[in-house]
């Protein structure tokens, strides 16, 4: 997706799984909000079809993927599967949670950005949103 002048970084974040807790993704949403992007959270027990769907409706730039559950192994390559299927390469996919070490890699070369886990301070995921959009090519006129 190409941003304009002056246009805000549109997050969706998300809860996928059968987890019941959400707090952690709320934090991150008003945090991210509180930077100035635009932020649509989804609620508890999203699918990744849900997902994908509402982040081609939005029109988004980044997906935050938030998994406690340890669904991660089966969450994940279907969400970046429904992504290619729908031409969403160019969405940033960030999973925050509980993920442990082993699995980064194996997330990141399906083609998540970055794993956030716990400890994270919310200043270094902002900052990681904010470089790697603009990154891409984007531009804003914040």
């Amino acid at each position: 997706m190409i941003m304009t002048a002056g246009q805000k970084i549109r997050v969706l974040v998300a809860k996928p799984g059968l987890d019941g807790h959400d707090r952690g993704a709320k934090v991150i949403a008003r945090a991210l909000r509180d930077a100035g992007m635009e932020v649509i959270y989804t609620g508890l027990r999203q699918t990744p079809e849900m997902i994908v769907n509402a982040a081609l409706q939005e029109d988004v730039h980044v997906i935050g993927l938030s998994i406690l559950s340890g669904a991660h192994n089966a969450i994940v390559p279907r969400v970046m599967d429904l992504l290619r299927q729908n031409k969403m390469d160019d969405v940033l996919v960030v999973v925050g949670g509980i993920i442990p070490d082993q699995d980064v890699e194996a997330l990141k070369k399906l083609g998540v950005a970055a794993i956030f886990q716990p400890g994270t301070s919310m200043d270094e995921i902002v900052q990681f949103i904010r470089s790697n959009v603009y990154s891409r090519g984007v531009t804003t006129g914040d």
